[in-house]
C-alpha cells in the first residue's frame, strides 16, 4: 500500500505538463506518427499498423481544428508549425510547441 502511493507521488512530480491538454495530445500524436512512419520503412506490409496510423492522423487533424478555433490561430499556421518542428528534430517537444502556439496567438490578437 505504501509502495504504490510512493510511486504515484513520484510520477506526479515528474510529469508537470498537462497530459490532457490539446497541445500535449497533438505533440504525442505527432511523435507516434513519426515512430510509425519509421516502422513502415522496415515493415511495408503491416496493414494493421497502417490502419492505426490513419486513425491517429484523423484524431490529430480533429484536435488541430479544435485548437485553431480555441486559440483563433489559422489551421494552416498550426500545420506549418508542426511541419517545421518535425523537420527540425526527431521528436517534438511539448513545451516548445506550447510556446510557439502562444506566440502565434499573440500575433493574431
Amino acid at each position: 500500500m505504501v509502495k504504490t502511493s510512493f510511486i504515484s507521488i513520484i510520477s506526479q512530480e515528474e510529469n508537470n505538463e498537462n497530459r490532457g491538454s490539446v497541445e500535449f495530445q497533438v505533440v504525442s500524436f505527432t511523435n507516434k506518427i513519426q515512430r510509425l512512419t519509421s516502422h513502415f520503412q522496415l515493415h511495408k506490409k503491416d496493414y494493421l499498423s497502417q490502419r492505426g496510423l490513419l486513425k491517429i492522423l484523423g484524431k490529430r487533424q480533429r484536435l488541430l481544428t479544435y485548437l485553431s478555433k480555441k486559440t483563433r490561430v489559422d489551421y494552416k499556421e498550426l500545420k506549418e508549425l508542426i511541419d517545421q518542428l518535425e523537420n527540425k528534430k526527431t521528436r517534438v517537444d511539448y513545451k516548445e510547441f506550447k510556446e510557439l502556439i502562444d506566440q502565434l496567438e499573440k500575433k493574431t490578437r
